[in-house]
C-alpha cells in the first residue's frame, strides 16, 4: 500500500483545526444562555444570583469599600495604554501568559482591578430609594401582554388567548391544537399560527407540548447553529436523559468530547420556564432605573446600590503564572477564570441592554415624564427592538419585573408599552389612558343606574374614541370592574 501523500496529510491536519476551532466556539455558547438568563432578572434576583456564584467560584471578589472603581484609575492613568499593539495586554506582553489563548483582550485587565462604575452615578444625587410590595406578574399576565403588542389577524389574536389559557405552571400547553379549535370556535390553521407567535415570546420555551419541543424552541433562538445540540435533543432525549453520551456520539459518530460539550448547553436551558412567574405571593421591589432630568433632559441611571462590585482575583492569576503550580490547578483556574469572567460581561451587557432600552422609552415619553399620565404614548416593543437593534423577546425580558423611579412615580417598564387605540381626530391614543377613562365613567355613575357597555361605548364615541361594545365589556372584565347588574345598587 503507498503511503499517503504529503498533501493528503496537510488536508487532514486542516480538517483536525477547523473541528478544534469549531469546539472552541461552542464551549462559550452556555454564556449565551446565562445571558438571558442574567437580563430577565431584577436587582434583587440580581444580586442573590451574584452572592450565590461569589460562593460558588472563588476568583470572583467583592470590591472592599474604600477601594477605588476602575473609572477611578483610568482617570488617573489616562495617558498608559490598557492594550499593547497586538491586542494582548500588558501582562501578556511581559512574557507567557496562561490565557494567552482566550481572546479576551484588554476586557480582563478591565475587570481585573474594581468594577466599572458609572460617572454619572458619583456625580448625580439620586433620589432614595424604598422598598415597595408588588403583586407578582403571572405567567398569563406576561403572554397576554406581550401578545397586545403584537400585531396579527384578530382569529390568530383570539385562538393565542386560548392558547394561553391552555399552559400549565410549567409554560407547557395541556391540550392539542384541535381541542382548543374546538372549545374556542377556532379554525386548526389560525390555532397553529397562533402557537407559533406564542412560542416567540418570552420566556423562551413556553408554549411546548413536551420537554423535547421546548428544548428545542430555546435552542433556536439561544444556538441556532449549533445543529449537533438541537440533533441529541431531538432523537437522542432518552439516552441524554440516562447521561448515555457514548452511546449518543456513537450513533451520531460524533466525538465523545464534543457531544459532552453539547450536553452542558443543554444542560443550562430552562426544561420548566413558566415556573418563574409562578410566585402567589407579594414580593419585594427595588426600582432598577431612575429617570433624573439634567439639564433639561432626561436620563437612565442604574441603581446598584447594593450590588455588590466585581472582580478578578490576583491572588489567582498569579497560581497561573507560577512554574510551579499542577497541570489540573491551572485548567481549573482558568475554567473558573472563564465562568468569572463571562458572569461580569454578562452583567454588563444586561446593564447597557436595560439603558439602552429606557433611553428609547424616554425618547418617546417624554411629555408623560413631565405632565403625567394624560400624556403617555402608544409605544410597541417592536418598535423599540428594531431602534435597539435586538429581538422583541429581548426587549420583553429587559423590561420584565423592573421598574423604573420617574418624577410621575416608580412604574414597571413595562406599563411604557401600551397598544393604540383610535382616538378624536384619527389620533391614537394609549390603552391604558382608555382604560382609566372607562374607570372614570363608572366612578361617576348613578349606581342605581350603572352604564351599560353598550352606553359607555356611545359615551367613548362622543369623545372621538371608536370602539365596539364587546371590546369595552373586555376592557371593564381586564379591570375586574363587575357588570352593570353587579354594579346596580337597590334602594
Amino acid at each position: 500500500m503507498a503511503a499517503p501523500s504529503n498533501e493528503s496529510m496537510s488536508e487532514q491536519q486542516a480538517k483536525i483545526g477547523l473541528n478544534l476551532r469549531v469546539a472552541q466556539k461552542q464551549i462559550l455558547t452556555p454564556g449565551l444562555v446565562q445571558m438571558v438568563t442574567v437580563l430577565a432578572l431584577n436587582k434583587l434576583e440580581l444580586r442573590e444570583m451574584i452572592n450565590q456564584e461569589m460562593i460558588a467560584n472563588p476568583v470572583l471578589e467583592e470590591l472592599p469599600e474604600g477601594v477605588p472603581s476602575l473609572d477611578d484609575v483610568q482617570k488617573q492613568e489616562a495617558d498608559k495604554p490598557l492594550v499593547g499593539a497586538n491586542g494582548q495586554d500588558a501582562l501578556a506582553a511581559n512574557g507567557h501568559d496562561a490565557f494567552q489563548e482566550v481572546d479576551y483582550g484588554s476586557f480582563f485587565d478591565d475587570y481585573l482591578d474594581p468594577g466599572f462604575k458609572s460617572p454619572a452615578s458619583e456625580v448625580i444625587e439620586k433620589p432614595s430609594f424604598e422598598n415597595f410590595l408588588s403583586k407578582p406578574t403571572s405567567l398569563a399576565d406576561h403572554l397576554q401582554w406581550q401578545l397586545s403588542l403584537s400585531i396579527c389577524p384578530e382569529e390568530v389574536r383570539a385562538a393565542a388567548y386560548s392558547i394561553i389559557g391552555n399552559l400549565n405552571e410549567d409554560g407547557y400547553l395541556t391540550a392539542t391544537l384541535e381541542e382548543i379549535a374546538q372549545s374556542g370556535g377556532h379554525s386548526v390553521e389560525d390555532v397553529t399560527k397562533a402557537l407559533e407567535l406564542v412560542q416567540e415570546f418570552d420566556p423562551l420555551g413556553v408554549a411546548a407540548r413536551d420537554l423535547r419541543e421546548c428544548l428545542l424552541i430555546q435552542l433556536r433562538s439561544l444556538a441556532p447553529n449549533n445543529h449537533l445540540a438541537a440533533q441529541i435533543v431531538s432523537d437522542h432525549l432518552a439516552e441524554l436523559e440516562g447521561k448515555r453520551y457514548k452511546e449518543i456520539a456513537r450513533a451520531l459518530d460524533r466525538p465523545v468530547e464534543l457531544v459532552e460539550r453539547a450536553v452542558d448547553l443543554i444542560r443550562h436551558l430552562d426544561p420548566r420556564p413558566g415556573q418563574r412567574y409562578n410566585a402567589t405571593e407579594p414580593r419585594l421591589i427595588e426600582p432598577d432605573v431612575v429617570f433624573v432630568k439634567i439639564d433639561d433632559r432626561y436620563q437612565v441611571l442604574m441603581n446598584e446600590e447594593g450590588l455588590p462590585q466585581l472582580r478578578l482575583s490576583r491572588q489567582y492569576r498569579r497560581l497561573l503564572q507560577q512554574d510551579s503550580t499542577s497541570r489540573d490547578v491551572r485548567s481549573y483556574v482558568r475554567e473558573r477564570f472563564n465562568s468569572a469572567l463571562q458572569l461580569i460581561k454578562n452583567i454588563e451587557q444586561r446593564k447597557q441592554t436595560i439603558i439602552r432600552v429606557c433611553e428609547a422609552i424616554i425618547r418617546r415619553q417624554t411629555e408623560f415624564l413631565d405632565k403625567g399620565l394624560d400624556y403617555l404614548r402608544p409605544m410597541m416593543i417592536k418598535e423599540v427592538a428594531e431602534e435597539v437593534g435586538v429581538h422583541p423577546s429581548t426587549v420583553s425580558r429587559a423590561v420584565a419585573n423592573k421598574y423604573a423611579h420617574t418624577p410621575q412615580g416608580v412604574y414597571e417598564l413595562r406599563f411604557f408599552f401600551s397598544e393604540a387605540v383610535q382616538g378624536p381626530s384619527g389620533a391614537f391614543i394609549p390603552l391604558v389612558n382608555l382604560k382609566r377613562l372607562v374607570m372614570k365613567m363608572i366612578e361617576e355613575e348613578d349606581p342605581a343606574h350603572p352604564l351599560t357597555d353598550e352606553q359607555l361605548m356611545l359615551r367613548l364615541r362622543e369623545k372621538g374614541i371608536d370602539v365596539t361594545r364587546r371590546t369595552v365589556a373586555k376592557y371593564r372584565e381586564d379591570m375586574r370592574i363587575p357588570s352593570t347588574h353587579q354594579r346596580r345598587k337597590k334602594n
